[in-house]
């Protein structure tokens, strides 16, 4: 995205390095890192946090919009609390899959579906026709969440990942509420 989203509360745009700490307070929670897909580790440290950021950074111009990732910064003081990406979900060629995390102290404030619904009704301005969100089972949360979108349950499958999942699809016409 050429300038960041903004929401009542929150700026989404793109990541730098010096939003390591508050990155790693997402990134590097088990909490957090455990249910992420495909699977990541749970970032160790700083240094480590550092490094991810950087490799987002630089991969980031080179993906054709909707595809990114985003921090999530509260406009109040300026804290990143959470993350989002856009990208495609294997075999890597036509679906695009909508992530997000947030900071475990940001959790049951309405940041994430904030963020999501101004992520995806700009994904939907960037001729994308449907994102997937998918959850490991158990992830009450991201269930949770998908729902709140108003994203539509497909079913389940081993196709992404190689892991079994559940997978939730977003249309433009789902979003509703004026957001597009």
């Amino acid at each position: 995205m050429d300038t960041p989203l903004t929401t009542d509360r929150l700026i989404i745009r793109d990541w730098t390095i010096e939003d390591a700490e508050d990155a790693l307070a997402i990134y590097g929670t088990h909490d957090v890192a455990r249910w992420l897909t495909p699977a990541m580790e749970q970032v160790g440290d700083l240094a480590a946090m550092r490094s991810v950021l950087q490799a987002w950074a630089e991969t980031q111009p080179n993906l054709p919009p909707p595809r990114g990732r985003w921090a999530v910064q509260r406009k109040t003081d300026g804290k990143v609390v959470g993350g989002l990406g856009i990208r495609l979900l294997p075999p890597y060629d036509s679906d695009l899959e909508m992530s997000w995390q947030l900071a475990p102290e940001a959790w049951g404030q309405g940041y994430g579906t904030e963020a999501a619904h101004a992520l995806a009704a700009w994904a939907f301005t960037q001729e994308a026709d449907e994102l997937f969100a998918v959850a490991r089972p158990g992830n009450t949360r991201a269930v949770a969440m998908a729902r709140r979108l108003g994203m539509e349950w497909v079913g389940e499958t081993t196709k992404y990942y190689g892991l079994s999942l559940q997978v939730y699809r977003l249309r433009r016409s789902d979003l509703g509420g004026g957001l597009i």
